[in-house]
Parts: C-alpha cells; structure tokens; sequence
C-alpha cells in the first residue's frame, strides 16, 4: 500500500486526513480499527482489546499538545497500544488470570483477510487452521518478539516504523523479528 507524507502524518493514499489533533474524533475514527487489531493481536483478549483501545486514545487526547510531528499519528498511536500492552502484561494482579484462562481471539475479528470466497470451503478450511495455527505459536512468544512480529505481519509496519513504536534500535527490531520467525516456524513445524 503506497502512503504519503503530510504534515507529519503517514496514511493510506485515498484517505481523508485530517489537518491536526484538533479534530481527533476524526483521528479516532481512522485509526481505532488500526490500534484496536494490533491490542486483539497481542492480547487475544476482546474486552481487554476495547478497554486498552479507550485507554490509548484518552492517553494520546491527554497528551496530543506534546505530539512533536517527528512520527506519523498512527505510529504515535501504536507507541502509546505497545506500552499499554507491556504494562498491562507486567501487571502483577492479572498473572493468574492470564495463567489460567486461555481466551481464543476469534481470527475473523482480527480484520485479515484469509482467502477469496472462490476457493472452496476446504482450501478455506485448511487455509484457516494454518493461521490459527501461526495466532497459536505467536501466542506463545516472549513479548518483545510477539510485539515486533504482530507490527511487522498484522499491522504491516516496516522496521524503522517498528524501532519507533517499540522504542527499540533497528538492528534490535531485526534480531526480535529474526527470532520470532525461528520460533513460529519452529512451533509449526512441531505441530505437523
């Protein structure tokens, strides 16, 4: 997808945009699908999704006066879903319900697109177990790793976007990504 530079915001070519933060009901109308994927991804979690999705938009509002215009809005507003999600998983009170309960994020809510509707109900069948598959093993990585690997594939961000969002070096993202492809396939290769 081409994208282009205006006033210090990426967005898709054939997008409206808006001119600044002033107008960020617009903002959240654009890029909440974005952000809300992305925290479903991490978090496979819907109701933590749409709590952490509110909570990144109140803390971007609050903080949109120190928005710099040295990253596009929508890297802003990952930086911000990232960190929500790094603090949400150290969070020590929630450990044991992680532990113990294994919510499953229905892969059709997460907005990929798995197959045309010409191909037949098994290829369609065999093409989505292969991705729950690759949800399930991406489920189980370290988190910077699950993080880089969710930016890179769900939300198609390149690594220099990714280094801005995470905060990371791109020779870190590099390595982080590396890795979480070895063990996703790994994992696959395990599960065949």
């Amino acid at each position: 997808m081409e994208r282009t530079r205006l006033s210090g915001q990426a967005v898709a070519a054939g997008e409206t945009q808006p001119e600044n933060l002033d107008d960020f009901d617009s903002l959240v109308g654009l890029y909440r699908p974005r952000v809300f994927r992305f925290l479903l991804a991490s978090l496979r979690n819907r109701e933590t999704a749409e709590n952490l999705t509110q909570d990144c938009f109140v803390r971007a509002y609050q903080a949109r006066s120190q928005f710099r215009g040295d990253c596009s809005i929508a890297t802003w507003f990952l930086k911000i879903a990232a960190n929500l999600v790094r603090h949400h998983e150290s969070s020590g009170r929630l450990k044991f319900w992680r532990r113990n309960l294994q919510a499953e994020a229905d892969i059709s809510e997460v907005g990929c697109a798995i197959a045309d509707q010409q191909q037949s109900p098994e290829a369609l069948a065999v093409i989505q177990e292969q991705v729950q598959a690759i949800w399930r093993a991406a489920a189980g990585l370290p988190a910077r790793q699950r993080t880089v690997f969710l930016l890179r594939f769900v939300e198609d961000m390149d690594l220099l976007e990714i280094a801005e969002v995470t905060g990371m070096k791109e020779g870190t993202v590099k390595t982080h990504l590396f890795r979480a492809l070895q063990s996703v396939r790994a994992r696959l290769e395990r599960a065949k």
